[in-house]
């Protein structure tokens, strides 16, 4: 059973997508919160930590992009599925930059948004095709894939589930040094300096 902690401002939004999530066998949810500043206080005072967030982008006090900043910089590497009405890419590239596992619209159909929950859960990836279809639109002359080497591949893999250096090291038994050497020279054959870019052309290719 995937434990889901879900974030919305709106009430009856929260309700809904609780209740659709509800009738998956698969699924339960440990608890809700209105806001980011409200999910900071579930994630400290209960008990059942979830399996996967699902968060809201646009909210009060503290939104959905500030959020995965502040659980990124305490360490917490809970996959985090963002939730928005609007199909902006530039959303989409803050949301990336943070640290979130995954981006998906409201409209979604109840399958789709269960088997995102469980690639999240797996360490998978999930991008709205209709905002990587915007995204495309910058990606005519990138450098393939078939350029990293299978360990390479193995590390940009890893940075798209939002994992520091260090952190890899640890999961693939390698020095912090050599990973960052690794992830230079991913970004160098790349040809880019941005590990978010990086991974977006990753997603383009099919890799995560």
């Amino acid at each position: 059973m995937i434990k889901v902690a879900l974030v919305d401002d709106q009430q009856l939004v929260r309700q809904g997508i609780a209740g659709l999530l509800s009738l998956s066998e698969d699924l339960t949810i440990v608890w809700q919160a209105e806001d980011g500043e409200d999910a900071q206080q579930k994630i400290i005072d209960n008990e059942q930590q979830p399996d996967v967030m699902l968060l809201d982008i646009r909210m009060p006090k503290v939104n959905g992009i500030e959020l995965v900043k502040i659980l990124r910089a305490q360490g917490n590497t809970l996959p985090i599925l963002m939730l928005t009405t609007f199909d902006d890419s530039e959303l989409f590239m803050q949301s990336l930059q943070a640290g979130a596992n995954g981006f998906l619209l409201k409209d979604v159909s109840l399958d789709k948004l269960v088997n995102a929950v469980k690639t999240l859960a797996a360490g998978g990836f999930v991008a709205e095709p209709v905002v990587m279809k915007q995204l495309n639109k910058g990606f005519a002359d990138v450098p393939v894939l078939e350029d990293l080497t299978e360990k390479e591949k193995q590390i940009l893999k890893l940075v798209a589930g939002g994992f520091s250096n260090k952190e890899i090291a640890s999961s693939i038994f390698l020095a912090e040094g050599t990973v960052k050497n690794h992830v230079s020279n991913i970004l160098a054959k790349l040809n880019t300096r941005d590990r978010t870019r990086a991974v977006l052309i990753a997603l383009n290719q099919g890799l995560v």
